[in-house]
């Protein structure tokens, strides 16, 4: 019986070792994410392996998009308190997908309209309510803010991206490596990669037909880009 148990045991171990070499693969080589980057306005808040934006949108009123890994959001409270707000003062939750990394504090900010793409919101709503489902093309006013939204399916189904203040949130579309070359999804966590390099070429096609302003684009598991479409430009040229 005890002998059993520990062949147990060490197969057990056995698999969170594998499952953990696995999870670090998929992330080694990304550039990391900057707490408290600055870009057009809009604040990016570092949740552990994840970060979350928050976006000005007038006195006393913001917009984040994602929510975060913390359930009790405590790196969002903060930066919400640095600016003598409180988490009332989130109006809207942009949500670029529905993995428990994205979504884990909705609740901490009761006064939010939560979006996310129509396609996405089973997903997301297994953890929290949609309040308005969106669609692709659409552009959404928040105040005087307008944001983009873009399908980019593959990662999830209903995966998303935003535009907003020049900015192209990809969420965990795709990562930048520390030689800033744009990569698709890993994997491990992805619905199809073939489909999530289709649409971050579809994409990239789209906002260069619309003649977009990116000054940056942003990831959720890794740094900013600050070179404008150039760097999806080259990951499109090279999967087409």
């Amino acid at each position: 019986m005890k002998r059993t148990l520990k062949v147990v045991g060490l197969m057990v171990l056995l698999l969170f070792i594998f499952a953990g070499i696995l999870i670090g693969t998929a992330f080694l080589g990304r550039r990391s994410i900057t707490d408290g980057l600055d870009i057009n306005g809009i604040r990016i808040v570092k949740d552990g392996l994840v970060s979350v934006a928050l976006i000005p949108l007038g006195p006393g009123e913001v917009a984040l998009i994602d929510a975060g890994n913390d359930k009790s959001g405590k790196a969002i409270v903060a930066e919400l308190s640095r600016r003598q707000l409180g988490p009332e003062s989130v109006t809207a939750i942009l949500i670029t997908h529905g993995h428990p990394d994205h979504i884990a504090s909705i609740p901490v900010f009761p006064k939010a309209q939560v979006m996310a793409l129509e396609t996405e919101v089973p997903l997301v709503e297994r953890r929290a309510k949609v309040t308005r489902p969106l669609q692709d093309g659409e552009t959404v006013a928040l105040g005087q803010t307008q944001v983009r939204v873009f399908a980019v399916p593959g990662h999830t189904a209903g995966s998303a991206a935003y535009l907003v203040n020049g900015v192209l949130f990809l969420g965990d579309a795709a990562d930048v490596a520390n030689d800033g070359e744009i990569k698709g999804s890993p994997w491990i966590f992805s619905s199809s990669q073939s489909q999530d390099r289709a649409s971050l070429v579809k994409l990239d096609h789209r906002l260069i037909q619309e003649n977009a302003d990116v000054k940056a684009i942003a990831f959720a598991h890794s740094g900013v880009l600050s070179e404008g479409l150039t760097p999806l430009t080259a990951f499109a040229q090279e999967n087409r």
